[in-house]
């Protein structure tokens, strides 16, 4: 599996929702509270543009934020981005 990022802050409910996706997918994540680390944020910003938390990456890309996390989901694309095996695949 890959390594994953989150970038988030407390009481965030956007943030609970891509966590639990994840966790759903039984995906392990590192999360970075930015409240605490706030030199995490100001490279995210300046890596990505964005300033809304959460920022999700996979590895080095930048899949954006919870929608964006969602979106690939919908669209059948995250598992693969996750390196997790295809529905039916025998577990490696």
């Amino acid at each position: 599996m890959k390594r994953v990022r989150i970038y988030s802050a407390p009481d965030c409910y956007y943030c609970d929702r891509a966590k639990a996706l994840l966790t759903k997918k039984g995906v392990a994540y590192e999360e970075i509270d930015v409240e605490v680390n706030r030199e995490a944020m100001k490279q995210v910003i300046a890596q990505t543009g964005r300033r809304t938390v959460p920022q999700i990456f996979i590895e080095d890309y930048h899949v954006g934020g919870c929608d964006d996390l969602y979106a690939l989901e919908e669209l059948g694309k995250l598992d693969s981005l996750l390196g997790l095996p295809k529905q039916g695949d025998p577990p490696s």
